[in-house]
């Protein structure tokens, strides 16, 4: 077929199917859109009707919402009116009691104004009584005062002092009569227990001062010991801490220091530098430390030993270092590490005696002084600073506690304490055990003696074992029986106040009867 009659034939059939085609899609489009309003039209027509429906249904449930409300409005103000009536008349009540009231109170103040008139009157007539008792009162008196030749004063002071009087005689009666039963027993059980002690132990003392003495082998080695333009002497004391004192003195030098370990090393060394005869600073200080390590040793076998004498085993060696240390210490020239071993013996001896732990008695007695070791170094009583020590190197609160009050620093509060009060008073205070100063000593007896002289009715008095006890004489006429137990205890009181000492002082007032008592 030709071409061109093809596309001639075939271009005008195409655009025929193409209108037709686009015609039919503008129908169906129609027939769309036409349905697509129907259904809306029907859908709205279904809203109004349910939007009718829902209308009625709320109005309705507001009726029956608003019918409620009111019912329960009506039924609240029913109760409230109810309540309401209730209170006025609780109200009506009340007004009717306070008026009853109100009437009574009239009625009583009428009653309390006539009493106040009744009893006003009786006032006058009880002063009008009054005024004459104290007028015949006061001519009585008068009447007694010309009889008895005596003021009133005078009679008040008499019968005052007769009162007093006759309270001392009932009290010295009464303190004898209790101290007698309390001492029945115990005195006895006491003086047993001390007495056996006290003949258990014995022990030597060796006295020793505050200055120590080196013998020279002749004069000329004073000048050694000076050295040139005094070196030698300088480093001496500078090294060992003491003083040495060279006088005329003949083949002598003193070291003088407040610290006995230092005047020891001080005084070795120099025998030592003596007898090597080479005397130069530095030989000075290699004599000095090499006596200084010894001290140490020696102090450490000091502790040791005593620990091994009296049988105290696991105490801590800081400790035992300090016991050594009171080898070289003493109290009134009492060496403190024998006063302690002593101590210990009797705290031990007078423990078995009364059934209690005697190893914890001896390490008590034998630690009671530990803080004299450093109380020159450190602030405080010996007793407080012994017992801080003791307690921070591990001893327990029973001998921390003991050591604290063996001088009364901390009231005893356990049998052990007491014990370490007894056996120290015991040691320091037996005949021989201390020395003291001629002056300090005679001093000491004549205040006693003045003291008790100071007292009414004293004719003499004595003081004797060495200041330990003072025996007063009485006039008879003046004390009592009864009076002297009084007078031993005054006497007793104002020493304790008056005097220091150690121990106990022994008072004893002599009339026809003995009473005894100790200042503590």
């Amino acid at each position: 077929m030709d071409p061109i009659l093809f596309l001639s034939i075939t271009v005008p059939l195409c655009a025929v199917s193409i209108m037709a085609g686009f015609v039919l899609r503008k129908k169906i489009v129609e027939s769309k859109i036409s349905s697509a309003e129907d259904a809306t039209k029907k859908i709205l027509e279904e809203a109004q009707k349910e939007a009718g429906n829902l209308k009625k249904e709320a109005k309705l449930q507001a009726k029956e919402e608003l019918y409620k409300t009111k019912a329960e409005f009506e039924k609240e103000s029913r109760n409230k009116r109810y309540e309401l009536q209730k209170m006025e008349k609780r109200l009506t009540q009340k007004e009717e009691n306070l008026e009853k009231k109100v009437n009574l109170i009239d009625q009583k103040e009428i009653v309390v104004a006539k009493r106040e008139k009744s009893i006003s009157h009786q006032e006058k007539n009880v002063k009008n009584l009054e005024n004459k008792y104290q007028a015949a009162l006061d001519e009585q008196k008068q009447l007694l005062e010309k009889i008895s030749g005596m003021t009133s004063e005078d009679a008040k002071k008499l019968l005052m002092q007769n009162m007093e009087n006759e309270a001392k005689h009932e009290a010295a009666r009464t303190i004898r009569r209790i101290e007698e039963e309390a001492k029945e027993n115990s005195d006895k059980i006491a003086r047993n227990i001390i007495a056996c002690a006290i003949q258990r132990y014995s022990a030597d003392y060796v006295a020793e001062k505050t200055v120590s003495v080196v013998n020279l082998p002749n004069d000329e080695m004073k000048g050694r010991i000076i050295g040139r333009e005094g070196r030698n002497i300088r480093t001496i004391e500078q090294i060992t801490g003491v003083d040495l004192i060279i006088d005329d003195t003949p083949e002598t030098i003193l070291i003088s220091s407040f610290d006995p370990i230092r005047r020891e090393i001080a005084r070795i060394a120099l025998e030592r530098l003596i007898t090597d005869g080479r005397i130069h600073p530095s030989r000075i200080e290699e004599i000095a430390e090499k006596v200084r390590q010894e001290m140490d040793v020696t102090l450490r076998e000091a502790g040791e030993q005593a620990t091994f004498d009296v049988g105290i085993q696991k105490i801590n060696p800081e400790l035992v270092r300090m016991l050594g240390r009171l080898k070289y210490r003493t109290s009134y020239d009492q060496n403190v590490l024998q006063h302690s071993l002593e101590v210990s013996y009797l705290c031990g001896m007078m423990a078995s005696e009364l059934g209690l732990n005697v190893k914890a008695a001896k390490r008590a007695g034998l630690l009671h002084d530990i803080g004299k070791a450093i109380d020159h170094e450190v602030e405080g009583s010996h007793a407080v600073i012994g017992a801080d020590i003791a307690k921070k190197y591990g001893e327990t609160e029973e001998i921390v506690h003991a050591i604290a009050a063996h001088h009364d620093d901390v009231k005893p509060q356990t049998v052990l304490a007491v014990l370490v009060q007894a056996s120290d008073a015991l040691s320091a205070a037996r005949p021989g055990a201390r020395r003291e100063m001629l002056v300090t000593y005679v001093k000491h007896l004549k205040d006693l003696e003045d003291i008790a002289n100071s007292f009414q009715g004293v004719s003499k008095s004595y003081a004797v074992q060495a200041g330990r006890e003072i025996r007063v004489m009485v006039e008879n006429k003046d004390v009592s029986d009864d009076g002297s137990v009084v007078l031993s205890k005054d006497v007793a009181k104002k020493i304790e106040e008056s005097l220091t000492y150690p121990g106990q002082i022994k008072v004893t007032v002599i009339r026809e009867t003995r009473a005894i008592e100790y200042a503590k």
